[in-house]
């Protein structure tokens, strides 16, 4: 069992704190993705360094590579990629769907083929929850099927029914112990009926944590927030709430006030290795030669070390020239600013002031010439 306790509220948002047998989190709060063992780029420790208190890792990667029963063998993943605080693990439900080859869905589960290289696999429930119980995963999650945007309302209806099934099978799969915990995924697509009926079926199984699945697919933040909110509404209060894959700092945002807890996103990662930079006046792509004689730091009110020791100038360089050092100091700024932005959604939360740290926010957009 998990523990989570809302420690304030401020209209919708909540701040929280949840408590796992390899400590605490606090909430809102942005989980760094390390599908496969590792946040790309980053040691634990940077990680660490930023305010980072819980990671992501992936069912399906690591069954792959380097295997769960070697995991498990080897001490578990924390042990495994030196990191001692609280994981959750993606179930491996949507890179089955979006990955693997000549897939086949039955009520079972999922047969495929790797895109690793191309071995024979079969992912069920049972088995979903097995790999995330051998790699010691703090947050479990549920096996879903994730629909892409858009779908038939008929289609998304099949597919969620299944999902519910499956997660019926997944909880009963779930082996209970103080600080461990498994987590029903909502779905339905943008229907509201089908969400209410996905989280009334989910809540009557009963898990530790409830999240918010097929969402940001490209279906619009307009949308993507009503959705939120025909959502969260059908949820009970006392248990976290995750939106799954989100995502850009707007779009975490807007979530926190329709009382959103826990997010992920490969976002800021994935940006870092590819020159994009999220600053407090907007994204910043170094590969722009107006940086190459640029001595300031990239954002000026970041502590990390890409801003603190070196300048756009520099950062500039290592890119142009294909330097690993410029994927790793970006990478770390990256993480950084998204942790500094729940920081501060969690002290507005604190203070009583969320709607007025929200409206700046987005007033904010407005003026950056490349907003976040």
């Amino acid at each position: 069992m998990l523990s989570f306790n809302v420690k304030k509220t401020d209209g919708a948002a909540r701040r929280g704190e949840l408590l796992t047998a390899h400590g605490s989190v606090q909430t809102p709060a942005f989980m760094p993705v390390g599908t496969a063992a590792t946040v790309k780029a980053m040691m634990p420790e940077s990680v660490a360094s930023t305010g980072a208190e819980i990671i992501l890792g992936n069912t399906y990667h690591l069954m792959l590579r380097p295997g769960a029963e070697r995991i498990a063998k080897l001490g578990g993943l924390h042990s495994f990629m030196n990191w001692y605080r609280p994981i959750l693990t993606d179930s491996g439900g949507f890179q089955v769907m979006s990955l693997s080859k000549l897939r086949k869905l039955t009520e079972e589960g999922v047969s495929f083929q790797s895109h690793v290289d191309g071995s024979k696999h079969m992912l069920t429930p049972e088995r979903s929850i097995e790999i995330q119980y051998l790699l010691d995963s703090n947050i479990t999650m549920a096996f879903d099927e994730c629909m892409p945007y858009p779908s038939e309302k008929k289609d998304v209806q099949k597919s969620m029914e299944r999902s519910m099934r499956w997660a019926k099978r997944s909880r009963e799969a779930f082996r209970d112990r103080p600080g461990y915990g498994i987590f029903g995924i909502v779905q339905g697509g943008v229907f509201p009926d089908l969400r209410q009926k996905s989280c009334e079926a989910l809540t009557q199984i009963g898990f530790d944590g409830y999240a918010i699945g097929g969402l940001a697919v490209g279906e619009g933040q307009e949308i993507m927030f009503q959705t939120i909110e025909a959502t969260v509404c059908h949820l009970p209060e006392a248990y976290p709430r995750y939106l799954m894959g989100v995502g850009r700092p707007s779009d975490i945002v807007g979530a926190v006030a329709r009382g959103v807890d826990m997010f992920d996103c490969v976002m800021p990662t994935r940006s870092g290795r590819t020159a994009l930079a999220f600053t407090r006046e907007g994204t910043v792509n170094l590969r722009n030669a107006m940086h190459q004689e640029d001595l300031a730091p990239l954002d000026k009110d970041c502590s990390c070390p890409a801003c603190t020791n070196y300048s756009r100038a520099y950062l500039h360089h290592l890119f142009r020239t294909g330097e690993i050092l410029g994927a790793m100091l970006l990478t770390w700024h990256n993480v950084q600013y998204y942790q500094d932005l729940m920081k501060g959604i969690r002290k507005a939360i604190e203070e009583k002031r969320y709607y007025d740290f929200a409206n700046d926010f987005f007033e904010s957009l407005k003026t950056m010439k490349r907003p976040l």
